[in-house]
């Protein structure tokens, strides 16, 4: 085992205080790649990752959790307690009475007794069924904020999971939240990269004590040709200057804004690069040249068509 350290931050309302990795692997399949996501979260944990992120619409808990049950049969991990597991309730099942038979399907499925945090993918909800993405408009019903929040409080006091909380809420979401929460969101999982950086919802997450978890950081997911991120002429004058890759510039700019992130490959030496960014520093002038970046978010929404007040106009 590689053993590299990754470092954490503490989830100030998980129980126990729970330590998160900065750094996790997203297990979202990856179309273009031959490696599963079985051999992926081997070979992460190998090379020392030990925060992982699904999710039930990704149908990837199964792979994951033999991923975890090999770690432990191999002596990769000493523990299951060594790993950070998370996964994301989907909009089908977010509802105050589906909550938790949904989060027991994703442990049986996983193989665990509990997870480490547990996630409302989207603030929204649909009519039960199967998974479809994108999401029909026709589908989606009343969202029932409250009520949902109290199941995912009660599944935490279960023990079923460390922590709880939100993923794609806005600062207007995250403050009705917070106005009837017992237990506040440990972690709001959101797009944040050099092309989307959200400097109000940052700083909103920050004041309140919510972790905020970046997907897609690297700016890759729902489109395809340029990347004006990792394609970006600055971003390569900043990589060849630091003797880095575009990609781990990325990573380190998140990593110096206390933000934790979870990246997507299965490539073996993108993972190990993934890693490097821990012993070195971005500069004052880096800052400068990277505040200047055309800002425009990635993912706009999970519906079809996209829904006008997703994001609140933030």
């Amino acid at each position: 085992m590689a053993g590299t350290l990754v470092c954490e931050v503490t989830l100030e309302s998980a129980t126990g205080k729970r330590r998160m990795p900065v750094m996790g692997l997203g297990t979202a399949p990856e179309a273009t790649s031959t490696v599963t996501t079985k051999d992926a979260v081997l070979e992460a944990i190998k090379q020392g990752y030990r925060h992982f992120d699904a999710a039930c619409a990704y149908g990837v808990e199964h792979s994951v959790g033999e991923a975890i049950a090999e770690a432990l049969q191999l002596g990769l991990i000493a523990s299951r307690d060594q790993l950070f597991i998370t996964t994301k309730l989907w909009v089908t099942d977010n509802h105050p009475q589906t909550i938790l038979p949904a989060l027991q399907k994703s442990l049986r499925t996983l193989q665990l007794e509990y997870i480490d945090l547990y996630l409302i993918h989207w603030p929204i909800a649909t009519k039960p069924g199967k998974v479809v993405y994108p999401i029909e408009v026709s589908e989606i019903v009343e969202f029932d904020m409250q009520g949902v929040w109290g199941s995912m409080e009660e599944c935490q006091r279960l023990g079923l999971t460390k922590a709880i909380g939100v993923s794609n809420f806005s600062i207007k979401k995250l403050q009705k939240l917070l106005s009837f929460a017992t237990i506040p969101p440990a972690v709001n999982q959101v797009e944040v990269n050099l092309g989307w950086q959200q400097v109000k919802l940052r700083e909103f997450c920050k004041e309140k004590g919510i972790t905020i978890t970046a997907f897609s950081p690297l700016r890759k997911g729902a489109s395809r040709g340029v990347n004006f991120v990792l394609d970006n002429d600055v971003i390569k004058e900043l990589a060849d200057a630091h003797g880095k890759t575009a990609a781990q510039i990325c990573l380190r700019w998140l990593y110096e804004q206390d933000l934790t992130f979870v990246v997507k490959s299965y490539d073996k030496e993108r993972m190990k690069q993934n890693l490097g960014i821990f012993d070195w520093s971005l500069t004052e002038d880096d800052y400068k040249k990277i505040s200047e970046i055309y800002q425009e978010r990635l993912i706009k929404g999970p519906t079809k068509p996209l829904l006008d007040d997703l994001w609140d106009e933030e």
